[in-house]
């Protein structure tokens, strides 16, 4: 069984969907180790409600912080320190999907980010949305993670931008396991048709 890292770009580039739909593509459990904000309506609640299979479980955040910030300036919020060894990766025999918060090095307290909670099996998955910036944004990502020596491939979301995706793709080489288009909605039967699309390169 797998697990599969899902990072982003930048905040607000798509995380949560695509993590819903490898959840759904992969019939596999789901967990986000740390949740900022939103907690009536967070991203394993959202992912929840559109996961169509029975066989999926959905693993309670390791922190649940009350303010939409950064992880490290939501804990002195919320009065605690986030301590890495105390993010325990959900025991399952099912493939495992893992939502991070942010990009790769957003911090988790002074010395953690988000990066440090990737370990070397994973394979991981940017996430990636064309804006001005979103290429340099997209390489940094990727270059952080191939020194570090993980296998590594990009879903892109929104409309296509050739000439960016087309430098992405020259100067990184990682596969690209498809797109997720500017949908007006996304519900189950959404979710399903996406995740049928990607099932075979996942």
């Amino acid at each position: 069984m797998n697990t599969y890292f899902i990072t982003g770009i930048s905040t607000d580039v798509g995380k949560t969907i695509v993590s819903a739909i490898l959840t759904e593509a992969l019939y596999a459990d789901y967990w986000k180790p740390v949740q900022a904000g939103e907690l009536d309506n967070c991203d394993t609640k959202k992912v929840e409600r559109l996961i169509s299979n029975s066989i999926s479980k959905f693993h309670k955040n390791a922190y649940a912080l009350n303010t939409p910030m950064s992880p490290h300036g939501a804990a002195a919020i919320d009065g605690i320190h986030i301590e890495l060894q105390k993010i325990k990766v959900p025991s399952t025999n099912n493939h495992l999907v893992i939502e991070g918060a942010g990009g790769l090095l957003v911090p988790l307290n002074n010395t953690d980010t988000v990066l440090d909670l990737i370990k070397p099996n994973y394979k991981v998955i940017v996430v990636s949305r064309h804006y001005l910036g979103s290429i340099n944004h997209t390489l940094l990502t990727i270059k952080v993670l191939k020194y570090r020596g993980f296998d590594v491939s990009i879903i892109y979301t929104g409309n296509e931008h050739k000439s960016t995706e087309d430098i992405i793709k020259k100067m990184t080489g990682v596969p690209v396991i498809g797109r997720v288009e500017e949908e007006p909605y996304f519900d189950k039967n959404v979710v399903q048709e996406y995740a049928e699309m990607f099932k075979e390169k996942l």
